[in-house]
């Protein structure tokens, strides 16, 4: 037992004060005069007995009324050690990702959490409550009882440990309180296994919000391709789990016309695909649809089909271009091919890329109207020529690198290495070639490079990549290479060509890394926006002579179609963004209560638990009844006890 004011018991002390007055109170007794005085000392004796009897008994229930009083005004009471002069501080992660949109018993697991948290956290209790996109500190439930209540899905989901590491940051470090942290999620299983940070001074509560069912139908990618007659088909790859589904319906809009329908069977937890074949070169601002009640997000996807814009490639030769001109065809580049003699500069500035194609030495005039085009963004595919001007190669690359080409050799060397992660060649080779017909050269330059995409059977670089600059170590002229009769030119080459503009894809995925390149010249003050109906936002942007590089991260947040337009509204293209489908399975981890965590099956039985464990049980009212008491106890012995 604890007291909130226990400096009042000293006033027991003064309980002395009644045993001394009860000590030293003398009473004479007269005598009176009696014929049987045998009689008369019995009667004395036995009433001089029961008088002191009764006399202790009142001091008795007089000292216990006095103390019960004091006791009272003390206030005492019953409660653990540790929250005895402590307050609490809580902190609440409430997950709001869209795979809490699933049906629990009581409705959606993100709408059943809200009213559970208005519902049972106390009107007077400060929380600090975050989400997934907000973030709320030293708050009343009645402070953000509106915007919970209209708390809407979010695509981007924190990773549990870094939910658990901004809600510590949301705690203050004094020793004086009691903290914890509090997350509600359905705990959506991931890639990585379930881990948090195990901190002794923080409680840890996870709340696991469980759907009454796993059914989910949900379109997982879209994807073009072209069929064995070289049709362009637009395949849907769909994803079901928990029980198997017939006759699923996938129709195709453009804009709001239906320009396609069909059905698919879907085993359970599996996938299947289906294709819709789409008209060639037509501008398509697509979107697939399904039908599916439980998890709304997944049911659209959307995606966008441009008309391509050329990308500009100026060759610069003192060899055959012919393999060039194989590469670089006119469908999907607009090449401009010359000699070293009759280069137009002005072609630089607005090319995307730049081929030098074995220039025995390359001029300063040409170097010069380099240095602008690579740091705006520009690239260059340097080959060297047999017997170059070294010099003026390592002048070149040395004005963008500290790697460079080194001496001559004569040596006949085989081209037996691919770094088939490099992004030159995604999405090339269906699985790593280790053994293939390996071109050769017969001369090439040392080099010390690092970036390396084709290497040598002693790993030295024959293709590497520095700053914007593709270099070839050796010339592949069909006198001193037969590269251009390996298959791989054709992939190596183009690759060079068509990521030196980087088209927008179909689609892309909300809260990734997404950059594309746009062929307009904007000029130093232009600006271009994504609006949809629901959002209107300005990307990170880089304007280069000839193009704006665009790069999106955290924004846009809604799917849908974009428009891309200037400041002055004229729309350039369309940009499709979906939200990503790995919030679709509905797999959960399988939490147990450990030495780091608490696991709670509902909020409302968590806060009765918090409640039972912070409760002060006060006394005071007891010990004011037992006061009430003795003092009647004392007042039926005065009166009854003769």
């Amino acid at each position: 037992m604890q007291f909130k004011h226990p400096e009042f018991l000293y006033a027991l002390f003064a309980l002395i004060i009644p045993i001394l007055v009860h000590l030293f109170q003398l009473r004479k007794f007269q005598k009176v005069a009696f014929t049987n005085v045998q009689f008369l000392k019995a009667v004395t004796i036995q009433t001089r007995k029961s008088s002191k009897l009764k006399k202790w008994l009142t001091l008795l229930a007089r000292l216990l009324a006095l103390a019960a009083i004091i006791i009272a005004f003390s206030q005492p009471f019953l409660a653990s050690d540790e929250i005895v002069g402590k307050k609490s501080e809580i902190v609440i992660y409430l997950d709001n990702s869209f795979s809490m949109q699933a049906k629990g018993s009581k409705g959606p697991l993100l709408k059943r959490a809200v009213q559970e948290i208005l519902s049972d956290i106390p009107e007077e209790e400060t929380i600090s409550l975050f989400t997934n996109t907000e973030t709320f500190t030293k708050i009343t439930k009645k402070d953000i009882q509106n915007e919970l209540l209209q708390l809407d899905y979010s695509s981007n989901q924190l990773p549990y440990n870094a939910a658990y590491l901004k809600a510590k940051q949301l705690l203050s470090k004094s020793p004086e309180t009691i903290k914890r942290i509090i997350m509600v999620s359905d705990f959506q299983q991931k890639e990585d296994v379930f881990v948090l940070p195990t901190d002794t001074d923080t409680k840890t509560n996870l709340v696991q919000l469980q759907p009454v069912t796993r059914q989910n139908i949900a379109l997982d990618s879209l994807y073009l391709l072209r069929n064995p007659n070289n049709d362009l088909m637009l395949q849907v790859i769909l994803s079901n789990s928990e029980a198997n589904l017939e006759n699923v319906s996938v129709a195709l809009y453009n804009d709001d016309q239906l320009i396609g329908k069909t059905s698919v069977s879907i085993p359970k937890n599996s996938k299947t695909n289906t294709e819709f074949r789409l008209a060639e070169n037509t501008k398509i601002n697509g979107r697939i649809i399904i039908e599916d009640p439980a998890i709304t997000f997944d049911n659209s996807r959307y995606f966008t089909i441009n008309t391509p814009e050329k990308i500009k490639v100026v060759a610069i030769n003192e060899a055959s271009d012919n393999f060039i001109k194989n590469i670089y065809t006119s469908d999907e580049f607009l090449l401009i091919s010359n000699s070293i003699e009759t280069l137009n500069y002005n072609d630089i500035s607005d090319a995307n890329l730049v081929v030098i194609n074995e220039v025995k030495q390359i001029p300063i005039s040409l170097i010069n109207a380099l240095k602008p085009f690579i740091n705006q963004g520009g690239n260059v595919c340097f080959i060297p020529a047999i017997q170059g001007d070294l010099v003026s190669y390592q002048q070149f690359i040395n004005s963008f690198s500290r790697t460079t080409l080194l001496a001559e050799n004569t040596q006949e060397k085989k081209i037996t290495s691919i770094n088939f992660s490099h992004p030159l060649f995604k999405g090339v080779f269906d699985k790593r070639v280790v053994n293939f017909q390996y071109p050769k050269v017969n001369s090439y330059y040392q080099a010390n490079a690092t970036n390396v995409i084709l290497s040598f059977e002693d790993n030295s670089p024959f293709l590497y990549k520095t700053n914007g600059i593709y270099v070839f170590t050796a010339p592949i002229n069909n006198e001193n290479s037969n590269f251009k009769n390996s298959p791989l030119i054709v992939p190596t080459l183009y690759n060079i060509g068509k990521q030196s503009l980087q088209h927008t894809d179909i689609s892309y995925t909300i809260g990734q890394t997404n950059s594309y390149d746009i062929p307009i010249s904007l000029g130093q003050d232009g600006i271009l926006s994504l609006v949809s109906d629901e959002e209107s936002i300005i990307p990170l942007q880089q304007n280069y002579p000839n193009k704006v590089r665009i790069t999106t991260g955290e924004v846009p947040t809604k799917a849908g179609i974009y428009k891309l337009q200037d400041k002055k509204g004229a729309i350039i293209q369309h940009i499709s963004y979906n939200y990503n489908s790995s919030e679709s399975s509905l797999l959960y981890y399988d939490l147990t209560t450990n030495a780091g965590y608490q696991v709670n099956e509902s909020i409302t039985a968590l806060f009765d638990q918090i409640k039972e464990e912070t409760s002060v049980n006060e006394l005071w009212k007891w010990f004011v009844i037992f006061a009430l008491i003795f003092l009647l106890i004392e007042i039926l012995l005065l009166k009854y006890l003769k």
